[in-house]
């Protein structure tokens, strides 16, 4: 009967350790959420591909702005101010999921996925390019091998419209294909550096608390 309740101690143990090993790593990593899109605030409310959520008496949560420029610095903390669930943080790290996914969609001709994540000209732009590709036979098999940079480029308030844009420097390796699927263009072995500067834009007095891409340009 010893025996046994000495064993049972030991398992009790084990799994003790066990339990407060996996809680560890869970509250070292439970702050870095990756959302596929943006994230509006702490009281979220997840979707498919964006966590988002209402937080009215949440505090303002803007990171620390070190080493950025003043005019980029003034923009944040006006956003800031004029949304309380705004954070950065999570904010960029949305940016580059969205980023990840709107060079998947295009390249796969997901008008859908666009068409959530993308603004009117925006989405209009992608899809010609799409009917474009699409008339001459051709398909895409890119592949982003890794994004090298992401940061903030400007951010600024318009009115009620919040607008920050980001400089993504990635790798991409291209390869155009025809309808048969030879190559016509560009290689899989050799990856180019790709540096895109896209602006992405909310009302920040709308229910809706998805970002959208507005612009998009060379870096």
């Amino acid at each position: 009967m010893i025996l046994e309740i000495i064993i049972l101690a030991m398992i009790a143990a084990f799994l003790g350790l066990r339990l407060y090993s996996v809680l560890g790593r869970r509250a070292e990593h439970e702050e870095e959420s990756i959302p596929q899109r943006f994230d509006a605030g702490e009281n979220a409310q997840p979707k498919p591909q964006q966590p988002q959520g209402v937080a009215p008496a949440a505090p303002q949560r803007v990171v620390e702005l070190e080493g950025v420029m003043p005019a980029v610095e003034r923009g944040i903390r006006e956003i800031g101010e004029a949304d309380r669930g705004f954070d950065l943080t999570n904010f960029i790290e949305g940016a580059k999921g969205a980023y990840e996914m709107i060079l998947e969609a295009f390249w796969t001709g997901d008008r859908e996925t666009l068409r959530e994540l993308c603004d009117d000209d925006v989405y209009a732009g992608f899809s010609a390019a799409i009917d474009a590709r699409e008339e001459a036979g051709h398909t895409l098999d890119n592949k982003l091998i890794r994004v090298e940079e992401t940061r903030v480029h400007s951010a600024s308030m318009d009115g009620r419209m919040a607008r920050i844009a980001m400089l993504f420097v990635a790798d991409i390796a291209a390869v155009t294909r025809d309808k048969d699927g030879n190559v016509v263009a560009g290689s899989l072995d050799d990856a180019i550096e790709s540096r895109d500067v896209w602006t992405f834009s909310r009302n920040v007095g709308a229910r809706d608390p998805n970002w959208v891409l507005d612009e998009t340009d060379e870096g």
